[in-house]
């Protein structure tokens, strides 16, 4: 079956399968007819001292349903060995995935933040130390927290206040950020990095974008099981002499939704992104426990 039917040569399996039945047919009539009896079929009414087509018809229909039992249970394990093989290879493709997309949002992060620490150099302000102090804290939790699948939910946000306090340097008082917590954050697990590129795109596709006063809100709330995680900001002002375009979202929010997509379940969370009252909202509901 291996050589002949996995490869799809049916009628060289075929032709074996009839030069199989007749090689068993001549050898069992021989040793029936020299160790047994003369008679090869006792159980017909006369005596059967020869090959004839009775005798060979009956033969080989019962050889016919050993070798049907046999192959189905050939099928049936190289099936379930075959599908536990597809099933191993899905797993790893899967972590590998998800190891990717991990490791993509740490530099796409750095980036960022490497830029706000160099134009404060270009500016010799006093704050570059507490920035590379807040940046290296940083680092520090990606160094630990991106290798494991599940981070305490308390270490995220303490991760994403680090993120907002380096960006706040950045701002004036133009820059409002109102940040909310509220429930039981304790026991409650979430991918590691999976909210800082949220964040990141209020300021990447907001703040700095943005001409006069803006705002940024960030909701978080545990309940029965689950996180509602709400961030919005404002919707950068338009150029109406020029007409620059306003970009939505970027490499952070479809990564994070790509991760959604391979670490959770359907029911497990759910991702809703829609403009209202001139405010870009990103709007998470996901099982933390």
């Amino acid at each position: 079956m291996p050589k002949f039917i996995y490869n799809k040569k049916y009628i060289q399996y075929t032709l074996f399968i009839i030069a199989a039945l007749i090689l068993m047919l001549l050898v069992k009539f021989n040793l029936t007819y020299y160790l047994v009896s003369k008679d090869v079929m006792p159980e017909s009414s006369e005596i059967i001292d020869r090959l004839t087509i009775g005798f060979a018809v009956q033969s080989m229909i019962g050889e016919v349903y050993v070798i049907s039992f046999f192959t189905a249970i050939k099928l049936t394990v190289d099936w379930i060995r075959e599908s536990s093989k597809l099933h191993d290879l899905e797993k790893r493709q899967l972590k590998t995935e998800l190891r990717f997309l991990r490791s993509q949002v740490s530099p796409h992060f750095f980036f960022n933040t490497l830029n706000n620490i160099y134009s404060l150099t270009l500016e010799k302000s006093n704050q570059a130390p507490e920035v590379i102090l807040k940046l290296s804290e940083l680092m520090r939790y990606l160094l630990y927290a991106t290798k494991k699948q599940r981070q305490d939910l308390t270490s995220e946000i303490n991760c994403i206040r680090n993120y907002i306090d380096l960006e706040r340097i950045r701002f004036d008082d133009s820059l409002k950020i109102d940040m909310n917590i509220s429930g039981d954050l304790t026991n409650c697990k979430i991918p590691p990095m999976l909210l800082i590129p949220l964040i990141e795109n209020c300021f990447k596709h907001g703040a700095n974008k943005n001409i006069g006063e803006m705002k940024i809100k960030i909701d978080v709330n545990v309940e029965d099981g689950f996180m509602g995680f709400k961030v919005s900001n404002s919707i950068p002002l338009v150029n109406t002499e020029y007409k620059y375009p306003v970009k939505r979202g970027g490499i952070g929010l479809s990564n994070v939704k790509k991760r959604l997509e391979l670490g959770y379940d359907k029911n497990d969370y759910e991702l809703k992104i829609f403009e209202e009252d001139k405010m870009f909202n990103v709007v998470l509901k996901l099982k933390v426990v």
